[in-house]
């Protein structure tokens, strides 16, 4: 009796989460894998919708509740966001930015304007570098700082004061469940961002902007059955982008794309086609048209 009365805490502890502070850590693997569970479940979600089926949609509802909702999704970003399980991604869009943005502050010393879609936190290496006026959205707001709001949602810029120098998608694109919705949601990108060649004053900035900073898991690319490399440039480039950086390591993939001046949206369709076969490969896939 005395054993079962020890267990009957920690027991009860272990089925929900804390209630005055999060737990500080989660492994490697139990990120990954709970980031993929929330991925596979709103994947299944929106097929059910697509069918109608508001009963198999309620049961996949309470199962991402039952994994802890957005919230346990957020979570499990943070934690892929420490140093040592590969840091914050906006370190690296920096490190392709500093040269530029340091000669723009000695010349200008206007701060650029970026909109954060997905924010998370206030204090990445962005936001701590002084060079940008940052607009942060979420569909979950973390805390201050952070407005919650969907990107698909967000009204569309009324004049030049609403448009943007940088737009930020780090992991946001492979959360959007319906290849579709990503390609819209790409797509929609370009209403957000400034006009190009508007940096006259600051010559410095036109080798990178305006520009949106794409940031998805690697596999997305190198192991989909339905997007690679030259897809996705193909993609980006009838949308009026040009790429200036890539980045790629064992678990993401890092991309800068300049709008061009000369760049306009080509109305051209990519459906959902195989470009690799295997049993190994992902279904993730981006259509446009």
């Amino acid at each position: 009796m005395a054993l079962k009365k020890k267990k009957q805490p920690k027991a009860l502890s272990a089925g929900r989460p804390p209630v005055f502070q999060r737990p500080k850590s989660i492994t490697r693997k139990a990120t990954k894998a709970l980031i993929n569970k929330h991925h596979l479940l709103e994947k299944r979600k929106q097929q059910a919708l697509s069918k109608g089926d508001a009963t198999q949609v309620a049961a996949i509802d309470a199962e991402i509740e039952a994994l802890g909702g957005l919230e346990s999704y957020q979570e499990a970003s943070l934690q892929g966001q420490r140093q040592d399980r590969g840091g914050d991604s906006s370190s690296v869009l920096m490190q392709w930015l500093q040269s530029s943005l340091s000669a723009h502050k000695e010349a200008s010393g206007r701060p650029l304007k970026m909109l954060e879609v997905g924010a998370l936190s206030t204090q990445n290496v962005c936001s701590q570098s002084g060079h940008f006026d940052i607009v942060r959205i979420d569909l979950n707001s973390q805390g201050e700082g952070i407005l919650q709001q969907d990107f698909m949602e967000r009204p569309l810029p009324k004049d030049d004061s609403e448009l943007f120098d940088i737009i930020s998608l780090s992991l946001v694109l492979n959360f959007v469940p319906d290849p579709k919705g990503r390609g819209e949601m790409l797509r929609r990108t370009t209403e957000f961002l400034r006009t190009p060649g508007r940096y006259l004053d600051s010559p410095s900035l036109t080798t990178n902007f305006p520009s949106l900073f794409l940031v998805l898991p690697a596999p997305c690319v190198t192991n989909s059955r339905y997007l690679d490399e030259d897809r996705l440039t193909d993609i980006m480039t009838s949308l009026g982008y040009v790429k200036v950086e890539t980045k790629t390591t064992q678990r993401l993939v890092y991309y800068l794309w300049r709008k061009e001046a000369t760049g306009k949206v080509s109305g051209k369709r990519f459906s959902k086609k195989e470009i690799r076969a295997g049993s190994t490969r992902n279904n993730f896939a981006v259509v446009l048209g």
